[in-house]
């Protein structure tokens, strides 16, 4: 019998509304799963058809240690080229550089240069998940100031203009399982300003099931296509974040293929694509 396994954080699988879904719905295809902790050395990886990334969310601090891990794992999804490529979010240099929209960004590496033109500006490490250590922030200097220290503790950063309408509209995530189009969902705003910097894990988030547009679905198909192109792989899932700037372009705020909330609660079918998407990668 095919065997899959959902790797979890250790402490993380009973915050994952996705685990439990999954598993049924690998029940209801005639497979065996189970969720396994990432970092746990009883496990036994090769014992398994099929291990999926999914809520090791306590890999920001051990990045080498979980790319460690993924490359002793005979058979993963996403694999581990593509979570070394995508746990960094300079990957949307890349992106950008093929045509894909993103949200215009300033990169500091080493220094924190002048702020893009904006009223507002978020601040984040180009390594992070959940939105942690990121912040929204009205006053030019301490926008400066949260990438300053970011760059003090080793951190390189990024720094966006803050896209008004997540305040109305909010972000749309579009999920494709296989590389085809599953479900979507919206977003609320997560960031107020002048608020400290977020912690990890954001569980807390305000999701609501959408349906996007066709333009929404197209934009992320494109973005995954080319990211399958430069990673030269197929991708088990990808969650494509889209927002809408002012003059109504669609920009992409991020790609996950590593660890992203499937939000399957806000569909009846997401489950059951993830596991048949599963089978064909088999």
């Amino acid at each position: 019998m095919t065997r899959l396994a959902w790797a979890t954080g250790a402490g993380f699988a009973a915050a994952d509304a996705d685990l439990p879904l999954l598993t049924a719905a690998a029940d209801r295809a005639g497979l065996t799963s189970e969720v396994v902790v990432w970092d746990d050395p009883a496990v036994e990886w090769d014992a398994y058809d099929l291990v999926v990334v999914r809520s090791c969310w306590d890999y920001v601090p051990r990045r080498e240690e979980f790319l460690a891990w993924a490359e002793t794992v005979p058979r993963l999804a996403n694999s581990a080229a593509v979570l070394r490529w995508n746990t960094d979010k300079t990957y949307l240099r890349e992106l950008e550089a093929a045509a894909v929209a993103i949200v215009p960004t300033a990169w500091s590496i080493d220094r924190v240069e002048d702020l893009p033109p904006a009223r507002e500006w978020v601040v984040k490490p180009t390594i992070s998940a959940g939105s942690a250590d990121t912040a929204r922030w009205a006053e030019p200097e301490r926008a400066l100031e949260h990438g300053r220290s970011l760059l003090a503790a080793g951190r390189p950063t990024m720094t966006q203009p803050y896209v008004d309408a997540v305040d109305s509209e909010g972000e749309t995530g579009i999920l494709l399982f296989g590389g085809r189009f599953s479900h979507a969902f919206r977003k609320g705003a997560l960031l107020t300003t002048g608020d400290d910097p977020r912690g990890l894990p954001e569980l807390k988030e305000d999701i609501r099931a959408r349906e996007p547009s066709a333009e929404q679905v197209a934009f992320a198909e494109r973005a995954v296509a080319v990211a399958t192109e430069i990673l030269d792989t197929d991708l088990l899932y990808a969650r494509v974040d889209v927002v809408t700037d002012a003059d109504g372009t669609l920009r992409l705020m991020e790609l996950e293929l590593t660890e992203p909330s499937f939000f399957l609660e806000h569909t009846e079918v997401g489950a059951d694509r993830v596991v048949e998407a599963a089978l064909r990668a088999l």
